[in-house]
């Protein structure tokens, strides 16, 4: 008889063997090069999502929709997505010089292009973690929008629901709807979500936009438009992967184009052969630290420095913002406004030109004016990019003919991720990253410990992190066998596992940088998954993130500059 205790490992096994199959898919209809997500070739995509049940996709599993995921996967695909038969993922085409207009998603940078009414461009350039990303947003969206259309078909002609009818005519008015009348379209649309007016009425404010205030309305009304076209007229959705983009994804083209950029820009300022440290995280957080102490004691003198960091990332505070960002760039900060496609932005600092009295931590004059250390920071990869973008920085810099290595003293990567123990905003220090769904795990020394960030307001853990493929198809019976297993793992995250199997690549294989590069690693949490209603479809960090970040930041640089 198998103990209760074996029952609740097959969850999670079936969870992991669930995910595996995803990427085995993804794989093979990527090769095979097209696919329709609600036809047979979607199925396994479609079977395999509905035993995982993600946290971040709610409901998905019940025939009532999910109203918090559809909202997190709309804010990472482009506007209009819904409406558009055709889905083409591409490689970068040169749709950049042409006269469509690219189309940003809010939460994550990647250029899309509406070609016409039907078809969508979407253009991959951070490696096959984005298509992952992108096909798993859409099996959900899919999914949900066949849960629209099976409520509003009455019978086999296509006859539709009274609720159907009345709220295609509020999306197809051309007037704006008064507060009655949207009152009266909510009410209907909350009947075929299953969902109460109340629970629509709450999440709809988070959905509009100054140019789309009905957008909800909209979105439920083009999924299930479409999705009924699927039913009754068998007018399949498509999703396409380009002939260029299947060559090219793998070759590391963005990421090449990318590091020579970085490398061509220290090698014209003569900070080549000066000792590098490069450090992976967002773009203000290392700038304010070393510039905005001055600016800020005199703006806000009474306030503690996080208090003036919080207050700094509100919105009203652009102005200053801009004049931490002029101060920088005249006391050596130089920007590179990425253009390789890569969408990591990237600011180097001349250390030796700032002056260590006006900055707030602890720093060596000695270091300074000695060593001449450079700061590298480079915005966020995605994934699977943070491999190519780290290996092939980490190479000698071609120019002439002539080889020239890099002096790599250090690499830090602070980002965000789930956290198993703790909640929003505590700080985690890995001693490993384990790769999801492989035997791969990349033990390293961290330089950052426990004790260097505790005892400041944040609560700290220390243990091993997991790499998982995306962490849209997490749930909690995968995570809670992280957790409670011999791996003890307190956090997951993205990218760990591709930064640390370059650097060992770089440092004890190709011989590129000295062996003795120095590595940290720290993450503050952006949500715990293993908690009901705290995953990240529940909503951002607000300010809780800004203590943690600056604690973080303000470690690593006093370990650099000391």
């Amino acid at each position: 008889m198998i103990s209760k205790k074996h029952q609740g490992r097959t969850r999670a096994q079936e969870s992991s063997n669930a995910i595996e199959r995803m990427y085995i898919t993804m794989r093979h209809l990527f090769n095979r090069g097209f696919y329709k997500p609600m036809g047979i070739s979607g199925e396994t995509l479609r079977q395999s999502l509905l035993l995982l049940r993600p946290e971040i996709y709610g409901s998905v599993g019940e025939e009532k929709a999910e109203l918090e995921g559809l909202l997190y996967v709309i804010d990472r695909l482009p506007a209009g997505i819904e409406e558009c038969t055709f889905i083409n993922l591409t490689s970068d085409e040169g749709y950049s010089n042409s006269h469509f207009k690219p189309i940003i998603p809010e939460k994550r940078r990647r250029n899309c292009y509406r070609i016409d009414d039907e078809q969508m461009n979407i253009e991959i350039t951070r490696g096959r973690s984005e298509i992952y990303d992108i096909l798993t947003h859409l099996t959900f969206l899919f999914v949900e929008s066949h849960k629209i259309s099976n409520r509003v078909i009455i019978n086999e002609e296509g006859h539709t629901t009274r609720d159907w009818i009345k709220l295609e005519k509020a999306v197809l008015s051309k007037n704006k709807l008064t507060q009655e009348e949207r009152e009266v379209a909510i009410t209907h649309t909350a009947n075929i979500l299953g969902r109460t007016f109340n629970e629509l009425s709450s999440v709809y404010k988070e959905f509009a936009r100054p140019s789309q205030p009905e957008r909800l309305l909209h979105i439920v009304y083009w999924l299930g438009k479409l999705a009924i076209e699927e039913q009754i007229h068998n007018n399949k959705r498509t999703v396409t992967f380009s002939p260029v983009l299947r060559e090219r994804i793998g070759h590391h083209i963005h990421g090449e184009i990318w590091a020579d950029t970085v490398k061509e820009t220290l090698s014209k300022n003569g900070l080549l052969d000066r000792p590098i440290h490069i450090i992976s995280a967002n773009m203000h957080s290392v700038m304010n630290t070393l510039f905005s102490s001055s600016i800020l004691k005199a703006n806000s003198p009474k306030k503690d420095v996080f208090e003036i960091y919080e207050s700094l990332s509100q919105n009203e505070n652009k102005a200053l913002r801009n004049k931490i960002t002029k101060e920088a760039l005249q006391k050596g900060m130089l920007y590179i406004d990425d253009t390789s496609g890569a969408n990591i932005d990237v600011q180097i600092f001349d250390t030796s030109k700032i002056d260590a009295s006006k900055v707030d931590i602890k720093i060596s004059e000695t270091v300074l004016a000695e060593k001449k250390p450079v700061i590298v920071v480079m915005d966020y990869a995605f994934g699977e990019q943070a491999y190519e973008t780290i290996d092939e920085l980490l190479k000698p810099y071609k120019e002439k003919g002539k080889k020239t290595h890099l002096n790599i003293e250090s690499v830090s990567i602070m980002g965000k991720a789930g956290i198993l123990e703790g909640g929003k905003g505590d700080i985690m220090i890995p001693s490993a990253h384990i790769f999801e769904g492989t035997a791969d795990n990349y033990p390293f020394e961290n330089e950052l410990k426990k004790e260097d960030l505790e005892g400041q307001g944040v609560d700290v853990y220390e243990g091993s992190m997991i790499t998982v493929l995306g962490t849209s198809l997490q749930n909690k019976d995968i995570l809670k066998f992280f957790y409670n297993s011999t791996w003890q793992v307190i956090g997951l995250e993205m990218e760990g596992a591709h930064y640390q199997k370059a650097i060992q690549a770089a440092s004890k294989v190709r011989g590129s940088i000295s062996p003795d590069v120095k590595v940290r690693y720290a993450y503050y949490a952006s949500d715990n998954p293993l908690e009901t209603g705290a995953t990240l479809a529940s909503g951002g960090l607000g300010t809780s993130g800004v203590r943690p970040t600056y604690l973080i930041t303000r470690t690593i640089l006093e370990q650099i500059l000391n």
